[in-house]
């Protein structure tokens, strides 16, 4: 069994349906933000470290906010998405580009930082406390090349104003995955809209159909897997490198194509709250100050130490 426990919280993208730096977009009572309620329920659960994947220009905002929030609480450290870990021949190549490479790059770029099983989570994604603790449970007992996945329910995470991405999973009776299909959903009354974002026929599920939210869990041999799979990838879109992306659905679905590892469904009964565009911001504010009313959170989240 590990006892240290990572949280990669990946933070280097824009919120460009947003419009803004929505990881810094305050919601709570003391204008804490959603990544502060993601650092909280994970130490409660047992994690030991947090990990930030920035863009080194936005090191001093997060420092000077989140990091002056968090550091007395949990070890944290930040790390840079940059193109150091691409081979010279490519990197010439990737001159032009403006965004980040990908999630699958954002996370190899946080190996030297990570020597314990982890999760991954998108910095602006409400999780839910339940989410943490299962993660904490199945990262005190993974083993190499057999991660996990917390899972939701699809109608439980869509926006009421438009359609947002989801990873739409296909599932064995072993409640392992088969397959991440990237998608285009869209609540349509009883059911959902599916436009998977590889170009193939779109198709309606039900609302409880599994997704995924990016929180994944993972030990440190991931990166072995990812560092094989960056240079293949390079290689094969070496004439589109400013726009292609080295995304995490896609390596874990050649994983899974290649018996390379097996993905454990862990589902979660938390509520997903996310901003995804600029009218869901109240949605996630009325449902934190119903969690704090609930005495879930305390208003001045840190007072009193844990709150269960």
């Amino acid at each position: 069994m590990s006892k240290d426990k990572t949280l990669l919280i990946m933070a280097a993208g824009m919120g460009s349906r947003f419009g803004g730096l929505k990881q810094l977009e305050p919601v709570g009572p003391n204008n804490e933000f959603i990544i502060d309620y993601s650092i909280y329920d994970a130490i409660n659960a047992g994690f030991t470290k947090i990990v930030f994947i920035i863009k080194k220009e936005n090191y001093d905002i997060f420092k000077e906010t989140i990091g002056k929030r968090i550091e007395s609480h949990i070890k944290t450290e930040y790390v840079f998405q940059t193109n150091d870990n691409i081979p010279l021949k490519y990197k010439e190549l990737l001159k032009g580009r403006v965004t980040p490479l990908g999630t699958a790059h954002a996370i190899l770029c946080a190996e030297s930082k990570i020597k314990e099983p982890f999760a991954i989570i998108n910095s602006d994604d409400f999780y839910g406390r339940d989410a943490y603790k299962k993660a904490s449970n199945y990262l005190s007992n993974i083993k190499d090349n057999h991660y996990g996945l917390i899972a939701y329910r699809l109608g439980n995470t869509l926006s009421p104003n438009g359609a947002a991405k989801r990873g739409v999973c296909k599932v064995n009776e072993n409640n392992e995955l088969i397959t991440l299909i990237e998608s285009s959903t869209e609540l349509d009354g009883d059911i959902v809209r599916v436009s998977p974002l590889n170009g193939s026929q779109s198709f309606t599920t039900a609302k409880d159909t599994i997704v995924s939210m990016n929180f994944l869990l993972f030990t440190p041999s991931i990166f072995n897997i990812l560092k094989e799979k960056l240079l293949t990838f390079l290689e094969i879109n070496k004439d589109k490198l400013d726009t292609a992306e080295f995304l995490i659905p896609i390596v874990l679905n050649e994983c899974l194509n290649e018996d390379k590892v097996t993905i454990d469904i862990v589902e979660t009964n938390s509520t997903w709250y996310g901003v995804t565009y600029k009218e869901d911001k109240k949605i996630v504010v009325d449902a934190i100050k119903k969690l704090i009313d609930s005495r879930i959170y305390n208003k001045n989240l840190y007072d009193g130490g844990k709150n269960e």
